[in-house]
C-alpha cells in the first residue's frame, strides 16, 4: 500500500524549490524521526516515510541532475539508519549533515 503524505504537493510544485529547501525539507521530516525514535515509533515510522517521499521527489526533479548521486545515497543511508544500521550512521550524523541545507535555504 503506497500511502501519500503530501497530498497537495505535486512534482511540478516541489521541482520549482530550489535543492536547498527540498533537503531542507527532507532534514525536517528526519528531525522529527529522531524525536520520535525513542518515544513514539509509529510518528517515528510516519516521519520516515514522509522524508522518503519527499527524497523521492528530490530525485525525480529534472533540476537536480548534478546531485542525483548523493540524494540517492542520502537515501539508502537514510533506509539503512531505520532499518539495521549497517553503515553505523547516528542521530547526531543526521542532525549535523541536514542542518547545511537548513542555514542554506535560510539565507535564499
Amino acid at each position: 500500500m503506497n500511502i501519500v503524505y503530501h497530498k497537495g504537493l505535486t512534482s511540478k510544485d516541489w521541482s520549482k524549490k530550489d535543492i536547498f529547501y527540498q533537503m531542507a525539507n527532507i532534514g525536517s521530516e528526519v528531525f522529527r524521526m529522531i524525536k520520535w525514535k525513542t518515544k513514539n515509533k509509529k510518528n517515528s515510522q510516519i516521519a520516515f516515510e514522509r522524508a522518503l517521499e519527499l527524497l523521492d521527489l528530490t530525485l525525480a526533479d529534472k533540476g537536480n541532475k548534478t546531485s542525483l548521486k548523493e540524494i540517492a545515497r542520502v537515501r539508502e543511508a537514510l533506509v539503512d539508519y531505520n532499518l539495521d544500521n549497517e553503515y553505523k550512521t547516528t542521530d547526531e550524523f543526521w542532525q549535523k549533515y541536514f542542518y547545511g541545507f537548513n542555514y542554506a535555504a535560510r539565507l535564499n
